[in-house]
């Protein structure tokens, strides 16, 4: 077993759920599975990961989840490809493959891993719109999959513009909303010896100071989702 996901507890705050007995059982049978609670509450001892439904970390725009983000746990951003956890035949209002591509990104860049959820039918079968949306995400992998695999958020906090990722030597900045020639960034304690577009190649022209970092962009791509920029930093 890989990991045992915990869904409720909400409407029942106050019951004793044994999570103890019952965690300590979970690791005992199965040493490598994952305890996820999805509770709405910080962290409790035994468990593995924190994740937040229908949320960024810590962010509580949906109203119903804690504000608390362990700094000791992985972290998970958990949603769904239409309104419905389970399958709904009255739920038609699917997310777009650009929605769900932007709730990947935005989750990367807060060091979250995404859960999506999808209902199948009642015979079992995945239904068209859920598989055209994830193909779609997936032949955008195929391009943008390097800034988002073996990743983690950072180094600059999430903004309203985009977020950023990074592994070894590479800050991806990934630009979701901003439409204007030069974008102004916070410090980067490294020094940035190259940028460059992720898909084009392009080179990317770069201004650096102790005051931040300025990137002049090119107009973005018509329907193009998320503009990364690769920053090389020694």
């Amino acid at each position: 077993i890989g990991g045992i996901w915990f869904d409720g507890m909400w409407d029942k705050p106050d019951a004793d759920w044994h999570l103890e007995k019952t965690y300590a059982l979970i690791h005992l049978l199965q040493p490598a599975a994952l305890i996820i609670p999805n509770h709405h509450q910080a962290p409790k001892a035994g468990e593995d990961v924190q994740t937040f439904e229908r949320d960024l970390p810590g962010r509580n725009t949906a109203g119903f989840n804690t504000t608390y983000v362990s700094d000791a746990l992985p972290l998970e951003s958990c949603n769904t490809l239409n309104g419905s956890w389970g399958f709904d035949i009255g739920d038609t209002k699917y997310k777009s493959a650009e929605e769900v591509e932007e709730m990947l990104v935005r989750a990367a860049g807060n060091n979250s891993n995404l859960l999506l959820n999808i209902g199948p039918l009642p015979s079992g079968e995945i239904q068209e719109e859920f598989q055209t949306r994830l193909r779609a995400v997936g032949e955008w992998l195929g391009k943008y999959g390097d800034s988002i695999y073996g990743t983690r958020g950072g180094p600059l906090v999430p903004a309203d513009w985009g977020v950023t990722t990074w592994k070894g030597d590479k800050i991806y900045v990934h630009i979701l909303k901003w439409n204007a020639p030069l974008l102004a960034l916070p410090p980067i304690p490294k020094s940035i010896g190259a940028a460059q577009e992720l898909v084009s190649g392009a080179k990317v022209e770069v201004t650096q100071s102790a005051n931040g970092v300025v990137l002049k962009l090119r107009e973005s791509a018509k329907g193009q989702v998320d503009r990364v920029i690769v920053l090389t930093v020694n």
